[in-house]
């Protein structure tokens, strides 16, 4: 079987990268922008030129198709996303789109119809940087978010998402539509680790164990608006005051709370943000992590009332946004990625993803499993991330070979239940 250790999966990731690039090498390509459209051309061109036939569905998810002998068959589904983060870097996401677009070609041209439809997929938004939150094409696809309230968000100039959704669908007219979900037989995800783990194991592969979980919430302090020279300390309702005393107190009491536990405090907004203005409103974004799902729950039940007990006199709104627990990949295909690593000489080792993917959301519809390659330093939606050619070679080849597998296997597990 031929594999994509050519330079053919480096040069189309460096092309890829062309669009929206950003000084130092980054890249800002975010969901439902004209970037992102002009990447779908691209990489529908190269799917065409396989033979695989692009669809869409209504939650912007892109799917190039190559059709196996039973269409009736669950599929199999490998990929990531194109979207970045507005200081993105070039391999995030799209490493993984086009590794899984390297194995589907290799297997088109082998010129052997497999048992079922192997499908390349780039899902929408999974960065969550122009509308809040992330992962919104596989939550759409697997069920867990409906449509309606994905449509709803609205990004920081008051776009909403189904406007964005619209827009872009308006520039593939003839891109056929696909019924959002479907039944699926196995999901595979490759992408860089964004982490150091691998780079300082000397490691070129990473079989990964599962998802550590995340909880997400915005927090809305508000105060009254005054004048900076006349108002006395003591008669002010100053909201990024108690902004300070909420997030001295939720790093105190949260980020100390276990060793393994990651809190963030991410985007900060000021009104009116005027210098000689006491400030009405903080809204501020708070990113909780932890493998244990115990931990991450209690962890989750602080930032409520640490927030009220310290934001007096001001008032205060605790909103949860994402709720996703630790997650576990599939046993088996953890055993065919090992079993496909030894085959062809490439040394692999396990370990637990700290960073969410789409692959948690196919996960509770089907078998699902994920790929890592080192990336350096574990630097990630920067500039500066970066993935050797070597190491992203090895990690593709790993997934063809599974994908191989999979492909002509008589029988597959069933999925786990209609993702629509």
């Amino acid at each position: 079987m031929a594999g994509p250790a050519s330079g053919r999966l480096w040069r189309r990731l460096m092309a890829l990268a062309e669009i929206g690039a950003i000084p130092g090498g980054g890249v800002d390509r975010q969901a439902l922008t004209a970037g992102e459209a002009e990447a779908w051309h691209l990489v529908i061109g190269w799917g065409r030129e396989a033979g695989l036939a692009p669809q869409t569905d209504e939650a912007g998810n892109l799917f190039l198709v190559l059709a196996g002998r039973d269409r009736a068959a669950p599929p199999v589904l490998l990929g990531s996303h194109l979207d970045t983060q507005p200081t993105g870097g070039r391999f995030d996401g799209a490493a993984g789109v086009l590794a899984a677009l390297d194995a589907v070609t290799d297997l088109a041209a082998g010129g052997r119809v497999p048992e079922r439809d192997c499908i390349v997929v780039a899902w929408m938004n999974e960065e969550g940087s122009r509308f809040a939150p992330g992962m919104m094409g596989s939550e759409a696809f697997c069920g867990l978010r409906g449509l309606a309230a994905i449509r709803a968000v609205r990004d920081a100039d008051g776009i909403g998402a189904g406007d964005a959704l619209d827009r872009f669908h308006a520039w593939f007219p003839d891109l056929p539509r696909r019924p959002l979900g479907g039944p699926v037989a196995t999901y595979l995800e490759l992408h860089i680790e964004q982490g150091p783990v691998l780079e300082a194991a000397g490691c070129p592969v990473g079989i990964v164990t599962g998802i550590q979980g995340k909880k997400t919430f915005s927090v809305c302090v508000s105060g009254v608006e005054g004048h900076a020279g006349t108002l006395a300390m003591s008669e002010r309702r100053d909201a990024v005051a108690a902004f300070a005393r909420c997030a001295a107190a939720l790093h105190g009491a949260i980020g100390g709370l276990d060793p393994a536990i990651k809190f963030t405090i991410g985007r900060v907004t000021v009104a009116p943000n005027a210098p000689s203005v006491i400030a009405r409103e903080v809204r501020f974004s708070i990113d909780l992590r932890h493998p244990d799902n115990t931990v991450l729950n209690a962890a989750g039940a602080w930032i409520e009332p640490l927030c009220r007990a310290e934001a007096g006199p001001c008032a205060v709104a605790v909103t949860p946004l994402v709720a996703a627990p630790s997650n576990a990949f599939d046993p088996v295909l953890r055993d065919r990625i090992a079993r496909a690593a030894a085959e062809l000489g490439i040394r692999a080792m396990p370990l637990l993803s700290a960073a969410g993917h789409d692959a948690r959301h196919l996960a509770s519809s089907c078998p699902s499993a994920m790929i890592f390659v080192p990336c350096r330093a574990g630097i990630s939606h920067a500039p500066a991330e970066w993935a050797e050619p070597a190491d992203l070679a090895a990690g593709a080849g790993v997934l063809a070979r599974v994908l191989h597998d999979l492909a002509f296997a008589d029988a597959l597990p069933l999925a786990r239940g209609d993702a629509r």
